[in-house]
């Protein structure tokens, strides 16, 4: 049985985490987080230990080290732009660590952890879960086994509505989340370059606080994507359905489907990382410089090849 320690206990993904930690049979001994709303932790490890203020978790990591308790994993489902200094906390006190997406913010962080990781001789995996859903594995079977020059024309919406609350918290903060594009469209960016191959070309049309939207080229695709956290882009017909949510991909003018099958993603990334196959830093580097450089970007307008969507928009 494996010792863990979670830091962000109380975030909304923190419940898939602590499922994962017991559904794979190990234990967790402590967790952190700023608020204390996180009497979930009673439906998996009432016994944990709990902590307001870093402080206190850190003094309580060192006694367990003391006591020759060594925690093998910490588990990060912070705010984004703390990501990296919890995961270098993680590595210090000699644990591998699991960190929710987006890694880190910026590129560079990834190789100041890599050599971390050489000195402390511990792993940092992340949780890139698209490349472990069954019909993503099936397209992406389908893509390889296609011509090698071929380029499919692929759209992607993904709207996802958020409230007032939204703008309040870090996830508001570009500085803190990244923006629209890091916080909810990581996973898809990552999910069409392990599909699709090396980023040839990155344009972006539109980038404000709740929308996102650009041309990325691939190896083996030309995408026209669209973000969104506001309610009123979601289509009429899912909204008359009391629809929140819109998830869309059309590869080759055929509709990609994978509405389901998540429920159980953070259960098969644990299983995974415990088997010494975990998504290491470097297959994150590419999402992660694709992000990075949208957030950059100055956009250009609806200009070339954009997502048709955008013709709707005021």
């Amino acid at each position: 049985m494996k010792k863990f320690a979670l830091i962000g206990a109380s975030g909304y993904i923190a419940p898939r985490h602590m499922k994962a930690i017991k559904d794979t049979g190990n234990d967790l001994v402590a967790a952190m987080d700023r608020f204390d709303s996180v009497g979930v932790i009673d439906s998996y490890f009432p016994n944990a230990q709990f902590f307001t203020e870093f402080e206190r978790f850190d003094r309580h990591v060192e006694k367990l080290k003391r006591n020759e308790q060594n925690l093998d994993y910490v588990s990060v489902c912070s705010p984004n732009y703390l990501h990296d200094s919890h995961i270098r906390f993680g590595l210090r006190i000699g644990a591998d660590v699991i960190c929710e997406k987006p890694i880190v913010l910026n590129p560079w962080n990834i190789d100041a952890l890599q050599e971390i990781e050489k000195e402390t001789n511990k792993k940092v995996n992340t949780i890139l879960q698209l490349r472990l859903h069954p019909s993503v594995i099936a397209l992406r079977d389908r893509i390889q086994q296609s011509p090698k020059d071929k380029k499919w024309e692929v759209d992607l919406s993904y709207i996802t509505s958020r409230g007032n609350w939204y703008f309040t918290s870090w996830k508001g903060d570009v500085s803190k989340s990244g923006g629209i594009a890091t916080n909810i469209g990581v996973h898809f960016f990552d999910m069409l370059s392990w599909i699709f191959g090396a980023v040839q070309e990155n344009i972006v049309h539109v980038h404000t606080p709740n929308t996102a939207a650009g041309y990325l080229e691939f190896e083996n695709a030309r995408v026209r994507w669209f973000l969104s956290i506001d309610y009123n882009t979601i289509p009429d017909d899912f909204k008359a359905k009391g629809m929140r949510t819109f998830r869309a991909i059309n590869i080759g003018g055929e509709l990609f489907e994978f509405s389901e099958g998540f429920t159980d993603l953070h259960n098969i990334s644990y299983k995974e990382v415990l088997a010494g196959n975990g998504f290491s830093l470097e297959d994150t580097r590419t999402s992660i410089d694709t992000v990075y450089a949208i957030r950059n970007a100055v956009p250009i307008g609806l200009k070339g090849d954009f997502h048709p969507v955008l013709l709707n928009l005021k």
